[in-house]
């Protein structure tokens, strides 16, 4: 079937334009509506369709205008950097070989639906590409509407119904009595989508809700009535033309070849790398070259349009790869031999699971120069694999090199290759530099540092997948079932692009020395401190979380019972359809927060705004919040203790949250709540073994003071260095009375404000915590600012820093980069300013226990029980507190060095102060 995609150009324009941040190119030209426009122009054409045309609407009036003076009158005028974008838009559209239509005196809807109909009539299949709600009205048979920033699709009435509740046919009605507040067509006052559909459901047309508008009661009712004269006015306005006399027709509209040459430097001059990249074929562009003898070739290079980003890069770290299969003694000497003349060699590991604390090693990999690199197989079993050198002989002469401290060694992730190496006896020194951290101090804002991400940005080369090799979902296999060349190909390219990687990244890291000093004296001591912290793990009692699984249960089915009772049938409380439908429908409970797509919510959010309005929300509430403790925790956390130690070992993740501070995973132990009785007793679940203690050491009040040292304001300044009971004394100053006499409520009161202006609470916020009014709220916020003018001066300077730099800095150095900060979305930039004033304290709170965790570790590493066991380990960090496993009788060192030692971990205008505790549970330990 042939096909027809018509592209509402002028929409997508726009719509990108607020969608995306204001990008620009290297030569500060906006780029961020043209990024959007072309990816989606991309999107279509992978699709291959016979006909397209991309339509925008001509200048001058139309004769929507004629018909009304005020249609679109309230739009604002075009901004200049969007105007910018228009002609280089054009010539990209042109260069792909897609039609450009534009029409005078109508607008690109009308060519668009007058196309649409012709194309249909005449047996084409056309899709209408475009964001515009009212194209709904052309949807039929043959033509089909697909949105594709949102992804969404129309192709039926019945599509249009479940959308809009009313039928194709209906839609242009539908618009008349909403109105339009974009093109400035006013509808019936207060009549919304639903209502418009509960009247046409009701009427079956406009026309029949004007002749009914008499039976229509109340306000809304008067609403309509006073309306009726402007109705069919604004039919004619929403409906789209479908007779537009064109010189071209559907046929006229064929795909041209596209224009390589001109696109090529329209993408380059852009800093489109991607589009630039496929331009030439992608990575057809680099077949792996036919393997000799024991050496694999690298495969997945994009040979053409090396992307603007790596332009001038040295050609060695962008070429193809030679690869050698070990496979014999004599070669492995060779690479010993070329290990130990290396000033630094990269490394990676191949095993049979993801899990670092439970993987076997299925081979090794080394790189000592880029596209030079071996593969070392120890552990393929595939029938007719061929023989390999034993795992334990290769590790023995691998150890003098793996364990030397002054061979400088390499990795990606290199803390999951740390574990593997420690599970088969090898305790790696030396460990100098992870390339995944290095592109997370250079840029922490960016989504991804993966290797496969890296190259592609880097070095503009296209990595071989483990699905490549080893299949993908039910039919993927495991890596010892790899044929042993395929190995070689994925696992020598890894060790070789991390080498490369750290080549390009490494001088980058040297230009910034502030950057540098916190890659160099943070990150990276900080690899083998977090190895040590997961491999130590924490003991669990399981009987205890089973017992508590049993009473969570028996609680969720109380509240159930409860739910039941209060809406009078059952429901599935699980079920948020059925929720809305109680809640919205039945109970008539106002809607005050919405899904993306509009309708009702039933998150924790909605039902909580709700909540004082009727007991069920809150019971939903109650039951939501045990079964997610039950289920995340007291069922999960028994499952996940290893078998081999007893134990269960999370995993930190050091490149995960831009402002640097630690996340973990399998299992998540740092979002245990603890503000209900039920997510504490988890807690004393966290044992210690008999004859041991578990110890906690948790900053006191670390962000405040890191306000009060950034803010430099004399106020707070004082109140810290004198010891003082912070929020008391906020409230003193902010009421104006000796602390003495504060009260509670206007210490909590303080509390709140200290609290949330860190993380950007204005007024609203402040009132709906405390439970006051939005203008006594901001008379507190206005007194302490009177109180605390530097903090007022200190949110003030960092927003600017943040607007004239586009990042904000830790005290240590970390910048943290700000993409929104000059968004025209008001909520983004907002958001963003937020964040310029929350980042510097939260990063730098992250950079402090990070500092003390290696401090700290270090003075453990030499301190030994009668036995020869550790005093003392590391088992958790969770935010601003460290948790120790430690024996009874070493306990007291313990809590006269490690808080003294934390304390010491930055030098601030105010005290660091540790709070520590002692038990034979962590909740104990509190």
């Amino acid at each position: 079937m042939t096909r027809l995609v018509l592209i509402d150009g002028s929409s997508y324009l726009y719509r990108a334009f607020h969608a995306l941040p204001p990008l620009t190119n290297a030569a500060g030209e906006p780029t961020g509506a043209l990024f959007g426009v072309v990816n989606m122009l991309r999107g279509h054409l992978k699709e291959k369709p016979e006909h397209i045309a991309f339509v925008v609407d001509a200048s001058g009036p139309t004769f929507r205008d004629a018909l009304y003076p005020e249609y679109k009158a309230n739009r604002p005028p075009m901004p200049d950097e969007l105007r910018a974008q228009i002609e280089p838009m054009m010539e990209i559209v042109a260069a792909l070989g897609i039609p450009i239509l534009r029409e005078p005196g109508v607008e690109a809807d009308d060519v668009i639906g007058t196309l649409a109909l012709q194309a249909a009539e005449g047996g084409l299949e056309v899709t209408i590409s475009t964001g515009d709600k009212d194209f709904a009205q052309l949807v039929r048979p043959r033509v089909a509407l697909v949105n594709t920033m949102s992804g969404s699709r129309m192709e039926s009435d019945a599509a249009v119904m479940e959308k809009f509740g009313v039928r194709a046919d209906q839609i242009v009605d539908l618009l008349s009595l909403m109105g339009d507040a974009i093109d400035n067509v006013p509808g019936v006052e207060k009549c919304g989508p639903k209502t418009a559909a509960k009247w046409l459901a009701e009427y079956g047309s406009l026309d029949g809700v004007i002749a009914g508008a008499d039976a229509i009661k109340g306000k809304i009712g008067d609403n309509l009535r006073a309306a009726l004269a402007r109705l069919p006015l604004n039919r004619e306005l929403v409906t789209i033309k479908t007779d537009v006399a064109l010189a071209q027709s559907p046929a006229d509209l064929a795909l041209r070849e596209r224009d390589v040459e001109a696109l090529r430097g329209l993408y380059a001059r852009y800093g489109f790398n991607q589009a630039l990249k496929e331009l030439d074929g992608g990575a057809a562009a680099g077949a792996i070259a036919e393997k000799e003898p024991g050496v694999a070739r690298g495969g997945g290079f994009v040979a053409a349009a090396v992307p603007a980003s790596v332009e001038g890069l040295d050609p060695a770290l962008s070429a193809p790869g030679e690869y050698e299969t070990v496979l014999t003694d004599p070669q492995l000497s060779d690479w010993i031999a070329k290990l130990q003349a290396a000033d630094e060699f990269a490394f990676d590991s191949e095993t049979d699971s993801l899990d670092p604390m439970r993987a076997n090693l299925v081979g090794l990999s080394f790189s000592v120069e880029p596209g030079k690199a071996c593969y070392i197989p120890l552990g393929h079993d595939y029938p007719g694999a061929p023989g390999q050198l034993p795992r334990d002989a290769v590790l023995e002469a691998l150890r003098p090199l793996l364990q030397d401290p002054a061979k400088k060694k390499l990795g990606q992730h290199g803390k999951y290759d740390l574990h593997v190496l420690r599970r088969h006896g090898i305790v790696v020194a030396g460990y100098a530099d992870d390339t995944m951290l290095e592109s997370f101090v250079l840029s922490a804002g960016i989504a991804r540092h993966d290797m496969d991400s890296l190259a592609k940005r880097h070095l503009g080369y296209e990595t071989i997948k483990y699905e490549d090799v080893a299949g993908k979902g039910a039919k993927q296999i495991p890596f010892s079932q790899v044929a042993i060349d395929d190995a070689t190909r994925y696992a020598a390219e890894d060790a070789d692009i991390t080498l490369r990687l750290h080549r390009v990244l490494s001088p980058k890291l040297e230009a910034e020395p502030s950057l540098l000093s916190v890659y160099r004296d943070i990150e990276m001591p900080l690899v083998p401190v977090l190895a040590r912290v997961e491999a130590n793990g924490v003991m669990i009692d399981a009987e205890e979380l089973r017992r508590q699984s049993a009473e969570l249960s028996r609680r969720m089915l109380a509240a159930q019972q409860k739910a039941t009772e209060l809406a009078g049938r059952s429901f599935n409380l699980d079920s948020p359809k059925q929720l809305c439908a109680l809640l919205f429908d039945e109970l008539k409970l106002p809607a005050l927060v919405k899904t993306p797509s509009g309708a009702p919510s039933t998150n924790e959010e909605a039902l909580e705004a709700i909540a004082d309005q009727h007991e069920l929300p809150r019971v939903i509430l109650e039951y939501r919040g045990l079964a997610k403790l039950r289920s995340t925790y007291t069922d999960k956390l028994p499952e996940m203790i290893n078998p081999d130690t007893g134990r269960v070992h999370t995993s930190y993740h050091q490149a995960g949250a831009a402002t640097g501070r630690l996340s973990s995973s399998d299992p998540n132990l740092q979002n245990i709540p603890i503000r209900s009785e039920e997510g504490r007793r988890i807690r004393t679940a966290f044992v210690a073994p008999p004859g041991r203690r578990l110890v906690a050491c948790d900053y006191s009040q670390i962000e405040l003071r890191i306000m009060a040292h950034l803010s430099e304001d004399p106020a707070l300044l004082r109140a810290f260095a004198e010891g003082a009971d912070i929020h008391r004394a906020t409230a003193a100053e902010v009421f104006g009375k000796p602390m003495a006499e504060v009260s509670a409520n206007e210490r909590r009161a303080a509390k709140a404000i200290n609290f949330g202006l860190i993380y950007g609470m204005g007024a609203f916020g402040l009132a709906r915590q405390l439970g006051i009014g939005r203008g006594e709220a901001q008379d507190y916020i206005a007194l302490y600012f009177s109180r605390y003018p530097g903090v007022r001066d200190y949110m003030e300077r960092t927003r600017q820093q943040a607007r004239d730099a586009g990042y904000v800095e830790t005290v240590f150095g970390r910048r943290l980069a700000l993409d929104y900060i000059h968004s025209r979305n008001a909520s983004q930039r907002a958001s963003a300013e937020r964040a310029a004033i929350n980042a510097p304290m939260q990063g730098t709170a992250a950079d402090i226990i990070k500092r003390a965790m290696v401090r700290v570790d270090d003075w453990l590493a030499d301190k030994r029980s009668a036995s020869g066991e550790s005093s003392a380990l590391m088992i958790l960090q969770v935010h601003d507190e460290l948790v120790f496993e430690a024996d009874e009788a070493f306990v007291p060192e313990l809590l006269e060095r490690v808080p003294a030692l934390m304390a010491d971990a930055a030098q601030l205008r105010v005290p660091l102060v540790v709070d520590s505790g002692v038990g034979m549970n962590w909740e104990e330990a509190h």
